[in-house]
């Protein structure tokens, strides 16, 4: 891998939309995020054509992913939010230009398409950071997601991840003008939940979105198992919340790949459980993540049996978000029950 240069308080930073145009549809939030990329966290933040537009081609898209990691000025590029159609966007995208000058890249959700094709690339990439979501948050940025943001961008060597005591899934109505000043609902979680080998692993993390870690592999855009031996393993579910037969089907079918009993530890986000269309109660929300943690465990038993396996991870649709790198070691000790990734 190719590590990637760390940018200062003061550098340029791309901010792009790889995924949905969602800038143009809620402009408010977005600015929120960028004036905190200014303010608390010192960054030039510099748009792209298609940065606000709402329908921009895949073509359109990946020019500008080009442009920005071709750019010697843009120190790092940052994803507005997610999306669901990222997959026909990397098709355009030359890995040599990728490569070429390597810079921080940092989303997550449907943005798990980049971060694979920058693994692939030999570059080292970020699960996690969003302009819109965390950095836009209502209220204030998370101080915990914050810190990890931090962390990642400016800092090199261990950091330790520390599981949430307190965590929410609910998110406000961005047409509402509230949604810049109100802090979605936070309620007490426990901490992580540890099966397998007392054992220590450490290794290069690959992974993402479980959701779009399927369609990559129903693309061919995963390579050979074979080359996976050793990683870190890191998984989290979407705001779709898919049911918990579907997470097993697609870890049961990595299994029958051969890809998912190569690693040596495996990392789980707390699965998100309220949407908007789905609006879930205490008892409901504890319900649909018992059933998660079930599908997963018994796919990695009968595939995986030797893994380390850690759910409730404070990683992609969480509210704290914390950073894992795609690319860079992550230290799994299950001795000592720790977590610490390399940025």
């Amino acid at each position: 891998m190719v590590g990637t240069p760390k940018p200062r308080p003061g550098d340029r930073v791309a901010v792009l939309s790889p995924s949905h145009g969602s800038p143009a549809q809620f402009p408010h939030v977005y600015e929120q995020g960028l004036a905190r990329l200014r303010d608390e966290l010192g960054l030039v933040p510099v748009e792209y054509p298609t940065t606000r537009a709402e329908h921009a081609s895949a073509a359109d898209r990946a020019r500008d992913l080009e442009a920005a990691f071709a750019d010697p000025s843009i120190r790092a590029v940052l994803a507005t939010i997610g999306g669901e159609d990222q997959i026909t966007v990397v098709a355009h995208l030359d890995p040599a230009v990728l490569r070429a000058d390597p810079k921080p890249f940092f989303g997550y959700s449907d943005n798990t398409n980049l971060l694979n094709a920058l693994f692939h690339a030999g570059v080292v990439s970020y699960h996690g950071g969003s302009v819109m979501v965390h950095l836009g948050r209502g209220g204030s940025t998370h101080p915990a997601t914050l810190d990890s943001l931090r962390a990642a961008l400016f800092t090199e060597g261990w950091y330790e991840l520390s599981p949430a005591t307190e965590s929410g899934d609910e998110v406000l109505n961005w047409s509402d003008p509230a949604a810049l000043t109100r802090t979605s609902p936070l309620e007490p979680v426990g901490g992580w939940h540890w099966y397998g080998p007392s054992a220590v692993v450490e290794g290069p993390c690959w992974g993402g979105n479980l959701e779009i870690i399927s369609w990559l592999l129903q693309a061919d855009r995963v390579g050979p198992a074979e080359a996976f031996a050793g990683h870190v393993l890191l998984i989290e579910t979407s705001e779709e919340m898919p049911p918990a037969t579907e997470v097993f089907r697609v870890l049961r079918n990595m299994g029958e790949r051969g890809l998912l009993g190569k690693f040596g530890a495996i990392l789980v986000g707390r699965a998100k459980a309220w949407n908007f269309d789905r609006r879930n109660d205490a008892t409901a929300k504890a319900a649909y993540r018992d059933e998660q943690r079930a599908a997963v465990l018994r796919a990695v038993r009968t595939y995986a049996p030797a893994a380390v396996l850690v759910f409730d991870l404070d990683v992609g649709h969480t509210d704290p978000q914390l950073i894992v790198p795609i690319g860079n070691p992550v230290r799994v000790d299950a001795v000592d029950r720790r977590i610490s990734v390399y940025y």
